[in-house]
């Protein structure tokens, strides 16, 4: 199903975000938590890409995986970084043939073992080249849907790291948009101040397309700093860290700070009229399926 029929039908729209796991203990794990998610009726499934196209496999055997085992969706992460021509249109033809309608086109992060990576190597230098080049493949008509494949791209509520100046980082958005963008997806926020502000600014630059609001629950200190990390050091409010600080040492009560905080971003995200909400799951369904009680939204 395309994006723009998805998002056109439901308001707010709900999805949940998954990566590949490189064991089979964790590959059986994913499928339980898919299989326990699917329940719920999200609207789509969408797949991680590794640093540097480190799991394209991994990404296309999960994408198939979900496309086979339920009626979602799937949405595949696609990346510029490590890639030449051949693999985009390879990758891309790939996924027309399976069915597949929409993706979320990224610049990508560098390999891990190259710290000083040259993006300009690759065929795409940034993202806004890759939305360009997805919607050229789309006017091929090789897609079975004759609008090809819906796009959809990143937003940074808290300011794209790697661009200081917010003013040119919001020309950059707009490039993407006007590229061809279907949508936008945010990077992991805390603070919903934080994203109505962007939101805001996406108005006030022109930019029209439904905005989904991509929420992390926390359900560990340790896990807390890894995923701040990932994404480029999100903040962490006060409030937040105060909660979590006077729990630290019992793990059942930081999950329970974190299901507590989460929730409240969605129910007010809601009530402010989100576009949708988009689940960061770290492979878990308890934490997911809790929040979707507490919200009363479990659609299953």
């Amino acid at each position: 199903m395309h994006i723009r029929d998805i998002l056109q039908a439901s308001r707010p729209s709900l999805s949940f975000e998954f990566f590949p796991p490189n064991t089979t203990e964790g590959r059986d794990r994913l499928n339980d938590t898919i299989s326990q998610l699917s329940a719920c009726k999200p609207d789509f499934l969408s797949i991680t890409y590794g640093a540097g196209g480190s799991t394209r496999h991994a990404t296309m055997q999960l994408v198939e995986h979900v496309k086979r085992t339920t009626t979602l969706p799937p949405i595949p992460h696609f990346t510029c970084v490590n890639h030449q021509r051949e693999e985009i249109d390879s990758l891309l033809g790939h996924y027309a043939a399976q069915g597949i309608s929409n993706i979320l086109a990224l610049r990508g992060d560098a390999p891990r073992n190259l710290p000083n990576y040259d993006h300009s190597q690759d065929y795409c230098v940034q993202c806004v080249d890759l939305v360009r080049h997805i919607q050229n493949f789309n006017q091929s008509g090789t897609h079975p849907d004759k609008r090809g494949f819906g796009i959809g791209v990143a937003g940074f509520p808290e300011g794209h790291p790697g661009t200081p100046n917010r003013l040119l980082e919001m020309d950059h958005l707009k490039a993407k948009i006007d590229a061809g963008a279907d949508y936008i997806c945010t990077q992991l926020f805390f603070d919903n101040r934080d994203f109505h502000d962007f939101r805001e600014r996406c108005e006030l630059a022109g930019i029209r397309v439904p905005i989904l609001a991509g929420i992390l629950p926390v359900t560990s200190l340790s896990g807390l700093r890894r995923m701040a990390e990932l994404a480029g050091g999100a903040r962490v409010p006060a409030r937040l860290q105060r909660a979590l600080l006077q729990v630290q040492d019992d793990p059942a009560a930081v999950l329970e700070v974190g299901l507590h905080h989460a929730t409240e971003q969605c129910s007010e995200l809601i009530h402010q009229g989100v576009a949708g909400i988009h689940l960061y799951t770290l492979n878990q369904a308890v934490p997911i399926l809790e929040i979707l009680k507490r919200l009363g939204r479990l659609r299953g």
